[in-house]
């Protein structure tokens, strides 16, 4: 058993292992399904917001590799790999891509090491770093990308786990204000707009598990304040720039953007 083997504790549910379950993965324990059943049983809809904020993270990473040029990503709070990781989707498009993610989860760490792997013309590295520990994220992000050229922050569902918003917002700018002009904030976290999301949340807050702040949609967009956001602004996730062949799919609890540094 390995360092990162004896931190992960299966008794208490992860928010990274429950999305992992409602996204139809195996990286999960007992305790995961058990409250990711409950919280369906609430909230049923947060399967559906969970497949729509992968499709989000794949729409947000293709139009930036492919429409504004962009060949560096800080991923923060990745999570389980799963499809589509944002390297993937990235070099894809852009093989010489190079992406750095950051999480702090121990599962997750064994899982990045195995399954994250880069094209050769590119490259992928994981930081084992807290998101409330920002300057150390952007120390060990200078050894590994090139400030001087734009980079996109990515901020994926991973805010509402810093309680605080006045904390939210600060480490948002800490981490937007070492970044050159030119680079990018993509973003998107749930939304305090559904009674039964709520109280589903607070379910799952209860179990002890790390809890998870729902935000208000001006508050979600607040974290974009100072950026020019690329139209439609934020929105509901499924109404940002939709595949023609997912129009009308369902709308979720979910808010999120694309905005440029300028």
């Amino acid at each position: 058993m390995t360092q990162d083997d004896d931190r992960i504790n299966t008794s208490v549910p992860h928010s990274a292992r429950i999305w992992n379950y409602w996204l139809g993965g195996k990286d999960n324990f007992p305790v995961d399904q058990e409250a990711g059943e409950a919280y369906a049983a609430t909230y049923p809809a947060i399967v559906d917001l969970a497949r729509a904020s992968r499709e989000f993270i794949y729409r947000v990473v293709t139009h930036l590799a492919a429409e504004q040029g962009v060949r560096q990503f800080l991923d923060i709070g990745t999570g389980l790999p799963t499809m589509d990781n944002t390297h993937e989707v990235a070099q894809r498009v852009a093989p010489d891509a190079r992406i750095v993610y950051v999480d702090n989860d121990p599962l997750v760490l064994v899982h990045a090491r195995a399954l994250l792997t880069s094209r050769p013309e590119g490259a992928t590295h994981y930081i084992d770093a807290d998101l409330l520990r920002p300057q150390e994220i952007l120390s060990r992000a200078r050894q590994l990308l090139d400030f001087s050229r734009p980079i996109a922050l990515m901020l994926m569902g991973i805010l509402g786990h810093v309680p605080d918003h006045a904390k939210a917002i600060d480490i948002t700018r800490t981490l937007l204000a070492a970044l050159p002009p030119g680079s990018w904030l993509g973003l998107y976290d749930g939304a305090s707009t559904d009674p039964a999301f709520l109280q589903a949340q607070q379910g799952y807050d209860d179990t002890g598990a790390v809890p998870y702040q729902l935000r208000a949609p001006d508050q979600i967009a607040a974290f974009f304040t100072g950026l020019d956001l690329i139209e439609p602004g934020v929105v509901p996730i499924p109404n940002w720039r939709p595949d023609p062949a997912h129009v009308g799919i369902p709308e979720v609890d979910a808010y999120g953007g694309l905005g440029r540094k300028p």
